[in-house]
């Protein structure tokens, strides 16, 4: 049976959601919920009901897994514990330090409706931190390193977008050369967020809004850009439509670490490279509803993250033909 999947938000990431879901023959679309008026949108799959947000409960026993594609800013604090009461599902939160608490506010949900909740579902938070923990038990003496970009960044993105006066935001992380360059030597250094990233952000402001203070709130912001050295450059609509459509992304994880009291040194290196974080982030999305409706119909409930998820879980194949082809 195909697992039945609703995406709640139909931006970039809906979209690249429903795309993934027609690559996945094991899956289908039940239905799509926007904030927008339903009649304004247009979806690639036929026969499918594009709903408003607040009907999501009339769908309850019809969908399998709801997908939240909605900002780790302001969104998913309140959708995702709100829709674990009816439905098992999945969300892209990516808020690194606010993890712990939006993981306790949605396990309390879904423990109490008898659902599944996955959280923090994407490359990073995501396949990074699982090659974190990998990378950290094979070498337990070592350091681990992560560098995001040079790339568009979603949340950040959407971040930048909620303060005043902002019409559209782009924001690219971009990694420090050389200290990049000192990881993957194996030097081991020790490297503040500051000396591993820059931040640079394209913004359109609205008619008449207040440069200087949109700026300030920009790098002011914590967990996102008060850590980092952050370059903020206002742009007209037409040269972002002109030179940012696109969002590329990437990054990687290494960690250098010692075994046989220190005589040998290893460095071990997990890289993505992404023409596109939406469309990359959706696939993951679809893979762990996979994972959360298997869970689900053992009767587990509760919250979980990539970390607690065998990759089993999240493919197609049978263990059987897991085993043969790709252990």
């Amino acid at each position: 049976m195909k697992t039945r999947i609703g995406i709640y938000g139909y931006g970039n990431l809906g979209k690249g959601v429903e795309t993934a879901i027609l690559q996945n023959p094991d899956t289908e679309l039940a239905a799509v919920f926007t904030r927008r008026d339903p009649a304004t949108l247009t979806i690639k799959t036929s026969g499918v009901p594009v709903c408003r947000a607040e009907d999501a409960a009339k769908f309850q026993g019809k969908i399998d897994v709801m997908i939240l594609c909605g900002g780790s800013a302001t969104d998913l604090p309140v959708q995702t514990p709100a829709l674990a009461a009816l439905f098992s599902v999945v969300d892209s939160f990516d808020t690194h330090a606010k993890i712990p608490q939006h993981f306790a506010a949605v396990d309390a949900a879904a423990k109490a409706a008898g659902n599944i909740a996955v959280i923090s579902v994407g490359w990073d938070p995501g396949l990074f931190s699982v090659q974190r923990v990998l990378a950290g038990a094979a070498l337990p003496e070592g350091k681990d390193y992560t560098f995001w970009g040079k790339g568009v960044s979603q949340g950040h993105s959407d971040a930048i977008r909620r303060i005043k006066g902002v019409a559209d935001a782009k924001q690219y992380t971009v990694p420090v050369p050389t200290a990049l360059e000192a990881v993957r030597r194996g030097d081991m250094p020790e490297l503040t967020a500051r000396q591993k990233h820059t931040r640079e952000c394209f913004v359109v402001p609205e008619e008449g809004a207040d440069r200087a203070q949109i700026e300030r709130e920009i790098k002011e912001m914590p967990n996102y850009f008060a850590d980092y050295d952050t370059t903020v450059h206002f742009i007209s609509a037409e040269e972002m439509r002109r030179d940012h459509a696109e969002m590329p992304h990437g990054g990687c994880v290494i960690r250098s670490g010692v075994t046989g009291d220190g005589k040998y040194r290893h460095t071990i290196e997990y890289d993505l490279t992404l023409a596109s974080n939406p469309a990359f982030t959706s696939s993951v999305l679809v893979a762990y509803a996979r994972a959360a409706k298997r869970l689900a119909d053992r009767g587990e409930s509760g919250c979980r993250t990539a970390l607690d998820i065998a990759p089993a879980l999240l493919s197609p194949l049978s263990p059987e033909e897991l085993r043969a082809k790709l252990l």
